[in-house]
């Protein structure tokens, strides 16, 4: 689980990325990057309920992005708010399917150190 200073909360952290981001999109993620205020990395995770009806597949996935997140906080670059986006195509994924496309998409916004 990510720490508390390493999560978007609220509602305009969302916006402002969405507004004023570098964006990614590939076939099961997009990635939404802007820089933030402090020298901390910081994350949220979007999963409509039209990628599943079930909040335990939905909470599946979350976790999933989650760990692979964690994992590369060491390597990136300090200082930007990610957005992850999820779209339907990725239930049928595996865990290292996910983990290539985060992995492209972190790597096409230039982001690691």
């Amino acid at each position: 689980m990510l720490k508390q200073e390493n999560r978007i909360r609220l509602n305009k952290e969302f916006d402002r990325a969405f507004k004023t981001g570098q964006s990614f999109y590939g076939k099961i993620v997009g990635i939404k990057k802007t820089a933030n205020k402090s020298d901390k990395n910081r994350f949220g995770i979007l999963i409509n309920t039209k990628v599943s009806k079930k909040a335990v597949e939905r909470n599946r996935i979350r976790r999933n992005i989650r760990e692979i997140i964690k994992n590369k906080l060491s390597t990136l670059t300090q200082g930007n708010d990610f957005v992850f986006i999820v779209f339907p195509l990725i239930l049928d994924k595996s865990f290292q399917d996910i983990k290539k496309e985060i992995d492209y998409g972190l790597h096409k916004l230039k982001v690691f150190k």
